[in-house]
């Protein structure tokens, strides 16, 4: 199996859990804000650059689209989070939805939360990682745009992540695969443990 990418297609988009279908597969949802590269991420992992729809326009995922990597994981793409140009009632109608998605889907084994490493962690970001720790829900983290990063300042950026979020810890660059293979393995080992917790 390549390490570096894997296999992957779209499966189908959901508005909310009742649409969502079982596919048997350890889950991980996609948390960041609108433009934090998550279409990018989803592209890169799966060495297919226009299998996710990338926009220059944040908000424009509005619904839950999921990917299918090799039949070993599923990765679900979510509304970005500060999405701009969309009305109050429909911010809430999806916060509803994607609550209900994320605190009831059974085959969700981790959360993985995307921040942008050219810049500082926003406030939504806070925000949002608050309302996973509530929650106590299992989560790790990806800091995308690494290739905009200077490297003298790489491992200042994700130490600063580390200490305020915690946990697993991983860079991500959309322009090439160098750090793929550790993202791929951390999603590899959810599923080992789930196996072996079966066993």
């Amino acid at each position: 199996m390549n390490k570096k990418h894997l296999n992957a297609k779209f499966i189908i988009s959901a508005e909310k859990l009742s649409q969502c279908p079982a596919f048997g597969l350890p889950e991980f949802p996609l948390l960041g804000r609108s433009n934090v590269g998550k279409s990018s991420f989803i592209n890169g992992l799966a060495n297919h650059k226009k299998l996710a729809k990338t926009s220059n326009t944040p908000g424009k995922t509005r619904l839950i689209n999921f990917f299918n990597f090799s039949d070993k994981f599923m990765v679900a793409d979510l509304p970005g989070y500060g999405y701009a140009k969309v009305s109050k009632e429909a911010q809430n109608k999806w916060q509803k939805y994607l609550e209900e998605y994320l605190l009831k889907r059974e085959e969700i084994v981790s959360l993985v939360q995307l921040i942008d490493g050219r810049h500082e962690i926003q406030k939504n970001d806070y925000q949002m990682r608050e309302w996973v720790l509530v929650y106590n829900l299992p989560i790790f983290t990806v800091v995308t745009k690494m290739d905009y990063v200077p490297k003298n300042k790489t491992l200042n950026v994700l130490k600063n992540v580390e200490k305020e979020f915690g946990g697993i810890v991983l860079p991500f660059s959309a322009i090439d695969n160098r750090y793929n293979e550790k993202i791929i393995d951390t999603f590899l080992s959810f599923n080992e443990n789930i196996n072996e917790s079966v066993l």
